[in-house]
């Protein structure tokens, strides 16, 4: 070797000896071998990558060998070429109502008003005592589509007071006991409500929106120790199919306490935006309060009510239903309080959430919206649900940034009457989500659970495919109106996020955000219409910790 080149390799070789022997940064964990779906707001691709996570959040991520190289973990996990998607996050469910709906009678499916009775016999059976109470029935799915009166409930229940809702909570059954407790055994006027009649003028037992609430202020709550269980139990429901993060909308301040308070036990994991209930007196201790964020809870957010359901026609339309031409719904909000209540919340710093369904309280609450934020902002007030939307109306979304919040396997449940209830020309304007997601630029996705199921895997093939579990319509429902994957998986992440002004912590798989992660067996995005909905989820991490495996 000459003299210059042994004089270059000399002088080379610290520079060579640090570049072989570089030190590896710490990590807590390190999850490889995977394919990811990292929806941070670009086009998602379906890259192997790689996620080194420490201290709860996410410390890099890229392709497996450069993560591998640079990081080393006490902790890797080979995902076997699985799928790593963000945390699941439902933007619009009921937590603490399915959490207590599991104490009561299931009556979700029953075939016929039969099915209910059976059901209600054998839970008293081993529940002897107290109010008997449940939800599910859908008077919609049985021959003949009528609702259920109480003469047989009172047949078997005489002196115990029992009081069902319907599956979407607008509506319920109750017993003569139960009426009778809540002096309600004769029938009279309820503002934003109705008591439906019997042919002699008696109270059929079915009471609609305003009476359904009047009478469930009678039936006594869970204890705290009850309530505690059975949400800690029923996070674990969510963990199972992916859900990191839900959406509470509509809780009494107390509720939102109690969430608090499980957070900081730690024996509540899962995430939590929580809605307080737009009433009294939930309005006055959250605006005294102010908005509250901890890193697992997000309290800034007040919830209102403008309309009822479409299944019990207590959704507020502009024109009357097609299938009783004499009523149009109900609309519960005094315009001048409500319009009070809105500029307290916008005052207070609070994010605003209206329930509508039909297209008059949609239009109601728009054009309120619009004029208390008086142009294009960033307060992300939201419709909830916007089942029926006027096309005249969808410009005032955007005028308003106002952000539609929409619930996918509502449009497959109800598919099956809400032509009768709409008639054939406005259906049109009903489920319109590819028409939302045009007006402001993301669509938040949710359940509704315990209204719908709570799994997120029906709510994204409702979104994309629009039929039902057994694949009907075999074309679709309005398939014209569908989201693409990749829109119905930001329903679900990112954009959920951002609704939620949660954008900066989770939503995506990007650094520095908490490491909450789902991992699956198949890509929803390329696999097969029918075999979405028999996705599996390997794993759930929240916080870069594993609270799900599944057992396979």
């Amino acid at each position: 070797m000459s003299s210059f080149f042994r004089f270059l390799a000399m002088s080379l070789l610290p520079f060579i000896l640090t570049c072989c022997h570089f030190k590896s940064q710490h990590a807590d964990l390190i999850l490889h071998n995977a394919v990811g779906l990292v929806c941070d707001g670009t086009p998602i691709s379906t890259d192997k990558i790689a996620i080194a996570i420490e201290n709860g959040k996410i410390l890099a991520v890229g392709p497996e060998r450069k993560i591998l190289n640079a990081y080393k973990a006490e902790e890797k996990i080979d995902l076997k070429q699985a799928v790593v998607y963000p945390g699941l996050i439902d933007a619009h469910a009921h937590f603490t109502g399915y959490a207590l709906s599991k104490l009561e009678v299931d009556l979700v499916g029953s075939a016929s008003y039969d099915e209910v009775l059976t059901r209600l016999e054998s839970f008293s059976e081993t529940h002897s005592s107290g109010w008997l109470s449940g939800r599910g029935w859908d008077q919609n799915k049985w021959s003949p589509s009528t609702y259920p009166t109480r003469q047989r409930l009172d047949e078997l229940f005489p002196s115990r007071p029992v009081a069902i809702r319907r599956i979407d909570g607008h509506a319920l059954l109750a017993n003569s006991a139960a009426l009778r407790i809540a002096g309600m055994s004769d029938l009279r006027f309820i503002q934003g409500g109705e008591m439906i009649a019997l042919e002699d003028g008696s109270p059929s037992g079915v009471l609609i929106d305003g009476a359904a609430d009047s009478l469930l202020l009678f039936i006594p709550p869970h204890d705290g120790p009850t309530k505690d269980a059975a949400l800690i139990q029923a996070q674990h429901d969510l963990f199972a199919l992916g859900l990191t993060t839900v959406v509470d909308a509509g809780l009494d301040v107390s509720d939102i306490r109690r969430i608090d308070s499980l957070h900081r036990t730690g024996d509540l994991h899962i995430r939590v935006v929580a809605m307080a209930s737009g009433t009294q007196p939930n309005l006055d201790s959250a605006f005294a309060k102010g908005p509250h964020r901890s890193d697992r809870l997000i309290a800034q957010s007040i919830k209102f009510y403008m309309d009822g359901s479409l299944g019990s026609r207590g959704a507020a339309l502009l024109a009357p239903y097609s299938d009783r031409p004499s009523h149009s719904g109900f609309i519960f909000q005094d315009s001048a309080e409500f319009r009070a209540n809105l500029d307290l919340a916008y005052a207070r710093g609070f994010q605003v959430a209206t329930h509508c369904i039909g297209d008059s309280a949609v239009r109601n609450v728009l054009n309120l919206y619009n004029a208390v934020l008086g142009g294009q902002n960033d307060k992300r007030w939201r419709i909830e649900h916007a089942q029926v939307v006027s096309p005249s109306d969808l410009p005032l979304f955007s005028s308003g940034s106002i952000i539609p919040s929409v619930q996918p396997t509502h449009a497959t449940s109800d598919m099956y009457w809400a032509g009768e209830r709409l008639g054939r020309n406005r259906i049109r304007t009903a489920y319109i989500y590819r028409d939302l997601q045009n007006a402001i630029g993301i669509l938040p996705l949710g359940t509704d659970m315990p209204v719908e199921d709570i799994d997120p895997r029906k709510t994204f093939y409702a979104a994309t495919v629009r039929k039902d579990s057994k694949g009907f319509p075999a074309e679709g429902y309005h398939i014209d109106q569908s989201l693409t994957r990749e829109s119905a998986i930001y329903g679900m992440t990112l954009w959920a996020a951002i609704a939620n002004f949660h954008e900066k912590e989770v939503g995506s798989i990007e650094v520095g955000k908490w490491a909450d992660l789902v991992v699956m067996d198949r890509n929803l995005l390329t696999v097969d219409p029918d075999q979405i909905l028999g996705a599996k989820t390997i794993r759930t991490f929240v916080s870069g910790v594993q609270v799900y495996q599944s057992s396979n």
